[in-house]
């Protein structure tokens, strides 16, 4: 009888195991990882870059199950993230850059270094000291800037917040939630004067930043804010949807008074 092949090997060891402590898990998938890398065509053609989006739609997906509050879909949604995590590492195994070993390494490192208040001396009371610290020893690292390392593939809206963060470490912010206000409807009137569409497009996004910053005041992340929105909106239009489907009238039938009426309708019904 043949020898089986490594991956042969692997193959009926992922499928027998089941159960088992969290190392032994850990290394199932870290099997099933490599036997689809060697034997599903479309896993064999990718790569750290072709995956790239797809590890963003799982984060969000993830995200998405958070907001539902679906247990089922979370478990999901975090395996189908931590495959894609997985995925990552072994492309760069198989490139000889890094293994899992030095990933763990790299982020227990990491971790023990920027919380000196926790495995050193330093004295950290508040979330503001431990941000203060953390900002400060990201910079002895060797950062240029105290921007560097914001990602450009970042949702603007977040991405903004981060930066702001970021300078208010260091005290670069403004003094009170009142004077962003200010700022605020002093943005919105540079809008309402603005003239060309390019100095409207600059002006509107000079207000969506101060938007931004006045949701660090209110102790609310903005993407987070804007994602409820969006969810509830979506919510009541599926139950003005549903009433104009049941009605048998065509959208198009419809006054705009008509469909306030529903939204207002829905808004009752839903909160």
């Amino acid at each position: 009888m043949p020898e089986k092949s490594p991956i042969e090997i692997l193959k009926k060891e992922v499928l027998l195991q089941r159960k088992g402590t969290l190392p032994e898990q850990f290394e199932r998938v870290w099997k099933l990882v490599r036997v689809l890398r060697s034997e599903c065509p479309w896993d064999r053609k990718q790569t750290s870059e072709s995956l790239a989006h797809l590890l963003l739609e799982e984060s969000y997906e993830l995200v998405d199950a958070i907001d539902r509050k679906d247990v089922s879909e979370l478990k999901k949604e975090l395996g189908d993230l931590f495959l894609h995590l997985c995925f990552q590492v072994m492309l760069c195994e198989e490139n000889g850059t890094f293994s899992f070993e030095d990933v763990f390494d790299a982020l227990c490192t990491k971790l023990i270094s920027r919380h000196p208040h926790v495995f050193g001396e330093v004295t950290a009371e508040t979330e503001q000291d431990v941000l203060k610290n953390w900002e400060t020893l990201k910079m002895q690292e060797g950062r240029k800037s105290l921007l560097d390392g914001v990602p450009k593939a970042m949702s603007e809206l977040l991405r903004a917040y981060r930066v702001q963060k970021k300078v208010s470490g260091v005290g670069f912010d403004w003094p009170n939630g009142e004077s962003v206000l200010e700022k605020l409807v002093e943005e919105l009137e540079e809008l309402n004067h603005a003239g060309n569409r390019e100095e409207q497009e600059e002006e509107f996004g000079d207000l969506l930043f101060t938007i931004v910053n006045y949701s660090r005041f209110l102790g609310t992340n903005p993407e987070d804010a804007l994602r409820k929105a969006t969810n509830k909106f979506m919510e009541r239009f599926r139950k003005v949807e549903t009433d104009v489907d049941a009605s048998g009238r065509a959208w198009q039938d419809y006054s705009a008074e008509e469909l306030d009426r529903l939204w207002n309708k829905a808004k009752q019904k839903n909160g």
